[in-house]
This record gives structure tokens, C-alpha cells and sequence, in this order.
């Protein structure tokens, strides 16, 4: 797989922001070396986030994002600013676009505010250096111009010196030792991709065979031939969520088991959350709201997990009459107090600064949030099983 061929939630997102006719575009494009984001003289005129894959060096694989301005007007005008307010939900590191030609002035000022208020380290580029050049910087400011390429490879240094490797995280790998052999339950029925298996089937392969372990593949239909044909006894089996209540009678006791959503959940850093928030399932009452979230977007089939499986299962297991919302993709309510339980996907396609955003939202609403693999695994009765891999938040569950 090429460096284009990273999945967008691995990348580090790089957000422009700034006012309109800052030269926000025109800088990205300079960065970039390309023409990839349309420039005009004409204030305005990039309306919605354009979001670009590459590689920028010396960073690698990242996704370079352009935003409206944060000045822009008019009914149009705040629907653009709310979309550009939404991109720092995912943004990894800000660059603010301040023209030499106008200086700091509020709008500049409600950025860095935002950018501290969500914890995005930035830099600020004074563009338009060729007409003229500030006398003094803020330390973490840099003079650049778009137009003839000014200190344009000092503003990606400096970009790339706020980068923070994750790389030592881990899938599984951590709970596996060279040799081991696991078991992937892979379903292949209609809600399954043609042709090729889901991101976090394909990460957790990666992430098993970087630990020296091997893996076999297998549909929950034949699981059970699987093991016995197994000369070696599996260390774990991980299965896919809608599959958890087969795989689990068909698993021996005494191998360990969990799911793809578990350990997603797991890497983007919110499992425990997931698991406290799974306790409310055996609170939900009549008429209480339940949101069902999906990070991706795709086309529902008739036995889609979130729309259909997901829903059945909370009315065998509650017995109650729950209203209940769904969103895909970048959607996610702004106000999350009217729910009284959030069910999110594994968020394997989006990034963790996201990922983490939604869950802190929803602890400040004091709405508990669980995830698929957790809620249908509390729903099937083996929540404390798909966690005796992870020892360390089996008291969770006392």
C-alpha cells in the first residue's frame, strides 16, 4: 500500500485557517507544490473545507485541509464559518493565516481561542511577506510568503515540530508474544465490502504480524473446522461485533476472545469510557433517547449493524420503547443532553483527535457513550469474557 493509500484516519490532519483573501489557499498550494486548492483574488471564494491526501514532507502521509473564512458573511457566511469550527474537531495542527496586510484583528484572536480550547497546538504564518515584512513575531509565528516562495520550507519545519509520534501504539500487538496464533472471525454476508476485508481487519492483521504472531482468516460459519484444524492452540480469537454471539459458543473457554470494535475502541483511547457507558443499558426506560453513530458513510443494506442489527438487540435485551437517532460520517449533534445513551462505531475511520472530541462532548453533557463491540457484547452476556484480554479493566465490570 503507498503512502496515498493511507487511510485518512491515519494521517495527520494540517487545518488552514484565517480570514477570507488571508491567502489561505494560496499558501496550502505553496506548501503542497501543487495547484490543489482554487485561488482568487476574490474574497470568498473557497466556500467548504477542501480536503487534500499526500505526502508532505519530512511529515509522511497527511491530509491537508483549506477552510472558508472565518470572517465570511451572511446566511451562506455562518454556515461556512460552522463548517470551519467543525474541522478543528479533527485537526491535528492549525495553521493560522494572518495577511501582513491587515495584522491580527478579532477573528485571528477567536481562532487562537479555539485552538487552545481544543488543545490544537498551531503556528501562525504572517503571509504576503513580499509586500510587507512585520518587525516583530510572537515566538511561534513565522514570515512566509505564497507568492515567491518565502521561508515556505521553514513554515513545513515548523509544521512538522509539533508533530506528535504515536507510532509505539498498538492494536493487540502489546497483549501478544512472538509465535502466538489468532484467529480472525471475518462474517462475509451483505453488509460486507465486495472484495476486500474493513480497515480495522486489515490494520489488526498488520498489527498481529509486527508482534512476530501469525493469524488465520475465517467466516463465523466455519470457525469451529478452524480450530480443529489447528495444530496450534489459538492465544485469541477476534471476531467481528454482529458475529459475537456465534463466535462466542463455538470459542473454547480457555482461549481468550474479543472483537474488532473492542480493541479499536481500545487504540482510539476511549475503551473505558465504552464499558462504564455499557452499564446504561440496564437503566434505559420507556421513551429515552438512544444516538447510534457511525463514523463512515456507506450505503445501508438491509442488515446493516447500526440501522437494523444494533436496534433489534436493544429492544430483545431492554424490553423498552427507546427513541432512537442515528448519524454517519461528520455528523454529530452539537447538543447531546436530550440522550440517554450514545452508541458509537469502533471509529476505525476517524481520526483520534475526533474520536476523542466526541467522547469528551459527550462527558460534558454527562451522556454515557459506549461503542458497537462493548453494547453487543453487555447485550450477549459476554462482556467480562471480551475484556480478559485486557486484565487491567476487568475491575470495571465488578
Amino acid at each position: 500500500m503507498g503512502l496515498n493509500s493511507t487511510p485518512s484516519a491515519n494521517r495527520m490532519h494540517i487545518g488552514f485557517f484565517g480570514r477570507r483573501n488571508a491567502g489561505k489557499s494560496s499558501l496550502l498550494n505553496a506548501v503542497t507544490g501543487q495547484e490543489l486548492a482554487l485561488v482568487s483574488d476574490i474574497a470568498g471564494t473557497t466556500t467548504d473545507p477542501v480536503y487534500k491526501a499526500m505526502e508532505l514532507l519530512p511529515l509522511g502521509p497527511v491530509m491537508l485541509i483549506d477552510t472558508a473564512g472565518i470572517d465570511d458573511e451572511g446566511a451562506l457566511g455562518e454556515m461556512r464559518i460552522k463548517k470551519t469550527q467543525q474541522v478543528l474537531n479533527k485537526t491535528d495542527i492549525a495553521v493560522l493565516v494572518v495577511s501582513t496586510e491587515y495584522g491580527m484583528t478579532q477573528y485571528e484572536t477567536e481562532l487562537l481561542q479555539l485552538f487552545s480550547k481544543k488543545d490544537i497546538p498551531y503556528i501562525i504564518a504572517y503571509n504576503k511577506s513580499d509586500i510587507i515584512t512585520p518587525e516583530i513575531l510572537p515566538e511561534n509565528a513565522i514570515s512566509v510568503s505564497a507568492k515567491n516562495g518565502h521561508n515556505i520550507n521553514e513554515l513545513k519545519e515548523k509544521i512538522a515540530s509539533l508533530y506528535k509520534n504515536n507510532d509505539d501504539k498498538k492494536i493487540i500487538a502489546d497483549k501478544l508474544s512472538a509465535g502466538d496464533m489468532v484467529v480472525l472471525v471475518v462474517p462475509i454476508d451483505e453488509s460486507a465490502p465486495k472484495g476486500r476485508l474493513i480497515l480495522p481487519q486489515q490494520q489488526t492483521i498488520r498489527d498481529i504480524l509486527e508482534a512476530g504472531a501469525m493469524c488465520t482468516v475465517c467466516r463465523d460459519t466455519e470457525l469451529i473446522q478452524t480450530l480443529a484444524a489447528l495444530k496450534q492452540k489459538p492465544a485469541m480469537v477476534i471476531t467481528d461485533s454482529q458475529a459475537f454471539g456465534r463466535v462466542a459458543k463455538d470459542t473454547p473457554s480457555d482461549i481468550l476472545l474479543t472483537s474488532f470494535s473492542i480493541i479499536m475502541a481500545r487504540y482510539k483511547g476511549f475503551l473505558e469510557q465504552a464499558v462504564h457507558g455499557a452499564a446504561m443499558l440496564d437503566k434505559l426506560q420507556d421513551g429515552d433517547k438512544v444516538l447510534i453513530c457511525e463514523g463512515c458513510s456507506h450505503h445501508r443494506q438491509c442488515e446493516d449493524i447500526g440501522t437494523v442489527k444494533i436496534p433489534a438487540w436493544l429492544k430483545e435485551y431492554t424490553g423498552k420503547k427507546l427513541q432512537l437517532s442515528w448519524t454517519s460520517g461528520t455528523q454529530f449533534p452539537e447538543e447531546l443532553s436530550e440522550y440517554s445513551l450514545i452508541i458509537h462505531c469502533g471509529g476505525c475511520m476517524l481520526t483520534e483527535r475526533e474520536v476523542s472530541y466526541r467522547m469528551k462532548c459527550a462527558a460534558d453533557a454527562g451522556v454515557p457513550v459506549t461503542n458497537y463491540g462493548t453494547a453487543i457484547a453487555m447485550m450477549k452476556g459476554i462482556l467480562k469474557r471480551s475484556l480478559e484480554v485486557f486484565p487491567e479493566l476487568a475491575s470495571l465490570l465488578e
